[in-house]
């Protein structure tokens, strides 16, 4: 073993500057035997790299090869099997577990004992060892081979020492000088000894020669090791020189930390009270101002606010923890709430006294306002109230209760000035309305065909249109109800019957047509610059944002709100219910007026109409979630109805028309009728925002009574294949008719009358299936009829409808599920 360990230190190790420390013949467990040698090495370089070396012998010579090699530090464990018995197998653990089993359990446990000693010294006990002998672990391995192989540690591992090249070329002088240094080794090794004789003797001779100065070197010595003790001496009396000044030293630095701390506690102190002092003291002029501030003078309000402001932020400092157990601080903190409540009392006692004579100021003006159509102005009123806004703002933060007592009191001021006021100005405006009308019935002559007339009409329609003025706050928007706005309506628009009863004059409708004109303009810059005094004077945030608005059939216009504004919600809810309160009998007093219009002349349900759909477009431009907008949509809701009252009632005196059986030739009475409602139609919405009103009432008008007449013909005696013939219901015209009324529009129609029925009808009784099913049933029905009707007048045309009742019910069915 000892041949192949200096073979392998030469031929493998030293040309890679390793060591070889130890080495084990070995073959993998459980596997057919092929011997290798597992080698400790440690490089001689610094740093020291200890590896396990797996090498190899070829197969085709005696030499050695390198096949693995793995670093120790990669080692977590090895097993050596049995620590009791001998076993010559043992696993290492690195990437993964290596099973070996040894020639003899003597140099597994040199090789192990090796292992254990370099992880001792170079890795610190990293490798965990089980199942090994503790002695094996602290004992060296006995002496002979095994120790030769193991070796100890790596000082007793230097029993083989290689020589040097200045080392071999020594020795082969020496031996070139000998000539039987080779063939008589002993007789060499005999002169070698006797030539080493020599030199010790000379060696000993020359010490002797030498003893004297040996004697000098030592005199020096003991002199030097005096000088030692000397400097050792005074070190040691410096030492406690330096402890006592260190002593010193430590006091002061003790002191100077005592007086550091006081002094940060000091300045923290200080900052404590200057930041009480600043956010905390309240100015004697400001307490005075609070206390006898004069509030009727622009001055004293000035002083006021600046004092009420100053108040609140003493009230609101953040205080640091501690501060609110300081007697000072709940001092100054109990007289800045008396001051605030004494404030808040007086201020509301002020403002009580101001709503109540500017009220009664106001009340006194009525009168010069009767005479014309006007409404008083509030602007003086609202100037002199906005400069105590600031004041209100601080009445609102600190004292609700007050504040919100204001509001009432407000409210309930300007709710009986402004009842009066607008009662005033609508008994000025019926009365004035009431004297266009000669006689006052609703019965009018033919309408006038003159161009002029249209034209004097026109122009004072689209003429005397007003601005909206004022205020450009808004309301959050809310939805406009119209849950009444479709029953059954009975009257006509123009009583077509009695057209030629009387002679309405162009001019009264002109006189109409600017007295509702001027009603509207007087009411817009009212409301407007009355919520806007609100929403500034009582603080109510108010963000206008224009929801999605929806035009029902009645004219409603709903807006909704959307949801990021929610958060604001109960301060718009609060002006909203404030200008409701407020201008409660402005809707009432626009309905009223409106059924005047229609009374006195149901043609007026157009004018209107146009008017009215023109202000509530232009409210919605500037606030769309106004009071003005909301009131004013409301009212269109009830001129919608007057207008489709008028066509509904005219197409019933379609279906109605009676003809004299004497008469074979000759157009229907209500065809010339419809020629001039038209003319004077086109020129009253022209331009108009409700243009496809009057598109609609054009095509009901048209639509309503196309099978009517060809029954009305029928019933005349006409008989039923001929019908086609007649000119106003041949196959063409009917061809237009069912073309108008696709699928698609049905579904479309029968989805907003479910939509109309739903809303009707209440949940409790479950009654709209039961609705639903019979308007099914009917449409069934009419159709069939109509079916028959064209089948039996225009015989082998191959007109039919462009759905058939099978998609009804699919219709009908689809819709339902779908709500």
């Amino acid at each position: 073993m000892t041949a192949i360990k200096h073979a392998l230190q030469r031929d493998i190790f030293t040309p890679n500057d390793e060591r070889l420390l130890s080495i084990v013949n070995v073959c993998k467990a459980g596997k057919k035997k092929k011997n290798c040698f597992l080698c400790a090495t440690v490089t001689t370089e610094r740093p020291v790299q200890v590896k396990v070396v797996k090498v190899k012998k070829s197969d085709k010579g005696d030499f050695y090869k390198r096949q693995m090699a793995w670093e120790l530090r990669d080692l977590t464990e090895v097993d050596a099997k049995d620590a009791n018995k001998e076993n010559p197998e043992f696993d290492l653990h690195f990437e993964k577990v290596y099973r070996w089993v040894a020639s003899s359990t003597a140099e597994k446990n040199s090789f192990i004992s090796c292992i254990w000693k370099l992880n001792q010294r170079y890795l610190r006990k990293k490798v965990e060892f089980v199942n090994v002998s503790p002695q094996l672990l602290e004992e060296s391995v006995p002496s002979g081979e095994s120790q030769i192989v193991a070796g100890g540690d790596e000082d007793a591992l230097d029993d083989y020492q290689e020589l040097n090249a200045r080392e071999e070329q020594d020795i082969e002088s020496m031996m070139e000088v000998c000539e039987y240094a080779i063939s008589n080794a002993e007789a060499f090794a005999e002169k070698l000894s006797r030539e080493l004789q020599v030199l010790d003797g000379a060696n000993i001779q020359s010490i002797m020669a030498s003893e004297k100065q040996v004697n000098i070197l030592m005199q020096l010595l003991d002199q030097a090791l005096a000088e030692v003790d000397n400097i050792e001496g005074k070190l040691l009396s410096y030492e406690e020189m330096l402890q006592s000044v260190k002593e010193q030293m430590d006091q002061i630095s003790q002191s100077n930390r005592l007086i550091q701390i006081s002094n940060t506690n000091n300045g923290k102190l200080l900052d404590e009270i200057q930041f009480l002092v600043n956010y905390m003291d309240l100015s004697k002029g400001h307490i005075k101002a609070l206390q006898e501030g004069d509030l009727s003078s622009p001055k004293g309000i000035e002083a006021c606010i600046n004092a009420s402001e100053a108040l609140s932020q003493c009230m609101n400092v953040a205080l640091k923890p501690g501060h609110e157990k300081l007697m000072a601080v709940k001092q100054q903190q109990h007289l800045f709430s008396e001051l605030r409540d004494a404030f808040a009392r007086r201020l509301t006692n002020h403002l009580n006294n101001v709503f109540v004579h500017q009220g009664h100021d106001q009340s006194s003006t009525l009168s010069q306002h009767t005479a014309e159509l006007t409404l008083p102005k509030h602007s003086p009123l609202h100037r002199d109230l906005l400069r105590y806004a600031k004041l209100m703002e601080w009445l609102k933060n600190t004292q609700r209760e007050k504040y919100e007592g204001l509001s009432r009191t407000y409210v309930d001021y300007m709710t009986r000035l402004y009842e009066r006021e607008i009662k005033d100005f609508f008994e000025v405006a019926k009365i004035k309305m009431a004297g266009t009308s000669k006689d006052g019935k609703g019965k009018f002559a033919t309408l006038p065909r003159k161009e002029s007339a249209l034209k004097q009409e026109t122009e004072s329609l689209h003429g005397s249109s007003g601005k909206l003025t004022g205020s450009t706050s808004s309301l959050n928007k809310l939805a406009v109800s119209s849950s009444n706005s479709r029953r059954s309506q009975s009257s006509s628009l123009l009583d077509m019957g009695n057209m030629s009863a009387s002679d309405l004059d162009v001019a009264d409708r002109t006189r109409f047509d600017k007295i509702f004109e001027q009603v509207l303009s007087e009411l817009e810059p009212l409301c407007l610059a009355e919520q806007d005094f609100i929403s500034k004077f009582f603080k109510l945030q108010q963000n206008p944002t224009l929801g999605e608005n929806v035009d029902d059939s009645d004219g409603a216009v709903h807006s909704r709100p959307p949801s990021e504004h929610r958060h604001s919600i109960s301060e718009k809810d609060m002006v909203r219910m404030m200008m409701n309160k407020i201008f409660q009998s402005i809707e009432t007093e626009l309905n009223s007026l409106i059924a005047l219009g229609d009374k006195i002349d149901s043609f007026n349900s157009l004018y209107m109409l146009v008017k009215m759909s023109h202000h509530v477009w232009t409210a919605e431009n500037v606030d769309p979630a106004s009071y003005l907008s909301t009131t004013l949509g409301n009212v269109l809701v009830t001129v919608k109805r007057n207008f489709d009252k008028c066509i509904s009632g005219q197409i019933r005196q379609m279906e109605e028309v009676k003809i004299s059986k004497k008469s074979k030739v000759g157009l229907l009475p209500f065809v010339t009728g419809f020629e001039e409602f038209a003319k004077l139609a086109e020129a009253i919405f022209r331009n108009a925002e409700r243009r496809g009103d009057l598109d609609k009432a054009y095509i009901k008008l048209i639509r309503a009574h196309f099978f009517e007449g060809v029954e009305a013909r029928v019933a005349q005696g006409v008989r039923e294949e001929e019908v086609s013939y007649q000119l106003a219901f041949n196959k063409q015209e009917l061809r237009k008719v069912i073309k108008e009324y696709p699928g698609k529009e049905v579904k479309k129609g029968l989805d907003n009358l479910y939509k109309k029925v739903d809303k009707h009808l209440c949940e409790e009784e479950n009654l709209l299936q039961v609705v639903w099913h019979s308007m099914q049933d009917e449409f069934i029905r009419q159709y069939k009829h109509f079916e028959g009707l064209i089948n039996r007048c225009y015989p082998g045309s191959g007109i039919t409808m462009e759905f058939t009742i099978q998609d009804m019910l699919e219709y009908f069915s689809s819709i339902a599920q779908s709500h």
